[in-house]
């Protein structure tokens, strides 16, 4: 026997011994084959005893079973992500009213030095700004002073079927297009009727200034939702929440889309961002945020995952 195969009996010896007892019934009628000869016979006990073993020494295979969350997420992690969050500073877009945030260093109370990984072994940073700030979610309190608060939006709407709505054609003949009824059966035409609980996005590429010309970002007017859009998505298909790139829903004086959307129990997410990279159905929205408690807004990461 070669060194080898020596040291691979004496590893697996106790394997060994229980595949011999398995196989004793097959050796036996192995021998009664006059046709094998002696030499022949003792290969083909090798190679069973040694199949027996590797299978045994083997992990264990989990299987996965359609429906189960194995399979969902195997689904999922094979599919191409987009972030839809833009990253925020002190110098985000932000609406007059509310001021630029401002960042800094969070400081021992006690002595207000600020703490460093050189002397502290650690740093933190201190974040003051409005909640409605960068990508942010504005939660029904925001207009509605009986509204639902960030903290309880059930977790079911945070994960939701996306569609879009690429309006940047239309706005080549009107840059302040809002769109309208007949622009989403013109969509729905082209693409199936919009689906009942899922989150609709509206994309106009005003994304694309939000870093490059911040100042362009927050003119007004621009393109959005109209009053009538909002109210049908709503209620004649059932959406469960909408979105768009610009800092507000619609251009009315009044903000007539958010203000009914919000007093009517429903969320939005403000300031988004690659839009262009969606399409227009198929992709699964991912939408989170911190939980303050009885908060009205909060800046929020969203992301697409792709179909």
């Amino acid at each position: 026997m070669s060194t080898a195969l020596t040291h691979f009996v004496q590893a697996h010896s106790s394997m060994i011994k229980c595949s011999l007892r398995r196989i004793g019934p097959i050796y036996g009628s192995l021998k009664k084959l006059s046709v094998l000869k002696p030499a022949l016979l003792r290969i083909c006990l090798i190679a069973v005893v040694l199949g027996t073993v590797v299978a045994s020494a083997a992990p264990p295979v989990i299987p996965v079973e359609n429906g189960s969350l194995a399979q969902a997420y195997k689904i999922i992690a094979s599919k191409r992500f987009v972030d839809l969050t833009h990253s925020f500073s002190p110098v985000t877009p932000v609406w007059k009213g509310f001021g630029q945030a401002t960042f800094s260093g969070a400081a021992d109370p006690q002595t207000g030095k600020p703490y460093t990984i050189a002397e502290d072994g650690f740093r933190a940073s201190f974040y003051s700004m409005v909640g409605q700030y960068g990508t942010h979610i504005d939660a029904p309190a925001h207009f509605d002073p009986n509204g639902m608060t960030v903290d309880e939006i059930p977790l079911k709407q945070m994960i939701l079927p996306l569609v879009v709505f690429d309006m940047t054609s239309m706005l080549e003949k009107d840059p302040n297009h809002a769109l309208t009824i007949a622009d989403i059966k013109e969509w729905e035409r082209r693409h199936g009727r919009v689906p009942a609980g899922c989150f609709a996005a509206l994309r106009t590429d005003m994304s694309r200034d939000w870093k490059t010309n911040p100042e362009r970002f927050k003119r007004y007017p621009f393109p959005g939702w109209s009053f009538e859009a909002i109210k049908f998505l709503y209620e004649q298909r059932g959406i469960a929440a909408n979105g768009h790139e610009s800092m507000d829903t619609d251009i009315s004086k009044t903000m007539d889309s958010e203000k009914w959307l919000l007093t009517h129990g429903h969320w939005q997410i403000e300031a988004m961002a690659h839009l262009d990279d969606v399409p227009a159905t198929g992709a699964l929205v991912v939408v989170a945020w911190p939980k303050p408690q009885r908060g009205v807004g909060f800046p929020a990461r969203v992301f697409a995952i792709l179909p």
